[in-house]
């Protein structure tokens, strides 16, 4: 049953995931493994964690069996997540960068290097946790960055198979991805970050996890680029008493639905909205495939929140900060502007959560755990490095080197100011 309180008291409650000392140790000996052993070291760990026995020649996905994959899949699937990729692409090239320069009136020429990542690694879930929507939503952002260098890794099927789910492979070539590893777990995380005999390292580590991964990424950020360790899931939607109550209790629940530590949060000027709401969603509820889940998620991280007036919502909303926000009022634009913190808002009644994560076209990686104060949805930039660039004339040498030299030994660095004097003694004569 969802909680019904004050706005204004409402804390949502948060946790940054740290593992627990036995998780962690265990991470660490499997990255220290992989970084010992490499391939001998995936072959015993896939086995032991997976129960697949493979040679290192049977780690990469053959284009074979990626072809193989689309007579395996639902042809309206393979229809959908062509015309997705072609949406998520469409979005992304809009995100594109080039580089500049820029010439001074002293000759002078400052500017900015934008280059792509040279390769790019993408961690898939297997199993339960398979979803080929994050593939197109990881890869597709680095392929028009200009990263040209994609690799995938996802756990071979358990039980002594070695297949790979046919619709992770069908995604992954729609995005254009071809270097497939049937390796899974924290130990493809080191495989990525460090490289083996088979699997080269990467810049750059994305892509969802279990615990165990999550904690390899924190662990090897440094010796790669990681995108984020992501939070449980949160919606939170803001509604008044124009809404349709049971839109706002099946978007609550499509959230609720992903496991248990999700948030699922409405905020309303409206008692009227919130009991219908409420009612809803336990009716609902008593349908869904996931019901358990979903349940555990509403009685212990769901809410209605009761505000004053779509003033107070507004501005509760920026104190949540939530990864997915739904704007189910009479005049949703009017209400945008002063949207300060959200990883992604979703604007009327049509405007559905799961739009957004499968089909429309903006990333579904969003920052969770109230860091869309700070941070943004996945996109090109993620994917991009940038250089600095200083071409100073001598002309502009003579005019501001005294300045370079005062403000260097005011920190007290005399090798920095000499560096200067040398040139301004030798080329002012």
């Amino acid at each position: 049953m969802l909680r019904t309180m004050p706005a204004s008291r409402f804390s949502l409650k948060r946790e940054i995931e740290y593992g627990t000392p036995e998780q962690n140790e265990t991470v660490r000996r499997i990255l220290e493994e992989v970084r010992t052993d490499g391939d001998a070291a995936l072959v015993r760990l896939t086995e032991r964690f997976d129960g697949v026995r493979l040679t290192p020649a049977q780690f990469r996905v053959t284009d074979e069996e990626i072809e193989a994959a689309y007579d395996h899949a639902d042809a309206r699937f393979v229809e959908a997540i062509r015309e997705a990729a072609a949406n998520i692409r469409r979005f992304h090239e809009k995100q594109k960068r080039t580089s500049w320069m820029d010439i001074q009136p002293d000759g002078s020429l400052i500017g900015l290097t934008i280059r792509p990542l040279r390769r790019v690694g993408l961690y898939v879930p297997g199993g339960k946790a398979a979803y080929p929507s994050s593939v197109l939503m990881n890869a597709i952002p680095a392929q028009v960055a200009g990263v040209p260098e994609i690799v995938m890794t996802t756990p071979a099927a358990t039980g002594g198979k070695a297949g790979v789910d046919p619709h992770i492979l069908v995604a992954a070539a729609e995005a254009g991805v071809r270097e497939i590893y049937r390796v899974g777990g924290a130990q493809a995380i080191a495989a990525l970050a460090y490289g083996t005999e088979t699997i080269r390292p990467v810049d750059k580590i994305v892509g969802p996890g279990n615990i165990y991964v999550a904690l390899a990424k924190r662990y090897v950020f440094g010796a790669v680029a990681i995108d984020s360790i992501a939070g449980p899931s949160e919606i939170v939607v803001l509604a008044d008493d124009t809404a349709d109550p049971a839109y706002v209790a099946a978007d609550l629940l499509s959230q609720a639905e992903h496991d248990e530590m999700a948030s699922a949060i409405l905020v309303t000027p409206s008692r009227k909205l919130a009991e219908a709401v409420c009612a809803e969603v336990e009716r609902q509820l008593a349908a869904l495939p996931r019901r358990e889940i979903a349940a555990r998620s509403i009685a212990d991280r769901g809410a209605v929140l009761l505000a004053d007036s779509l003033d107070e919502c507004v501005d509760t909303v920026n104190r949540l900060a939530p990864e997915h926000l739904e704007l189910m009022v009479a005049d949703p634009f009017r209400l945008l502007g002063r949207i300060e913190n959200a990883g992604a808002v979703f604007l009327g009644p049509y405007s559905s959560e799961p739009v957004g994560d499968y089909f429309a076209g903006p990333n579904h990686v969003l920052p969770t755990n109230g860091t869309a104060r700070f941070s943004s949805p996945l996109n090109v930039d993620d994917f991009l490095k940038k250089s600095s660039v200083i071409a100073y004339s001598k002309e502009a040498l003579l005019k501001n080197g005294e300045k370079v030299v005062t403000l260097a030994i005011n920190e007290g660095l005399e090798a920095h100011a000499q560096a200067i004097r040398i040139r301004l003694e030798k080329e002012g004569k």
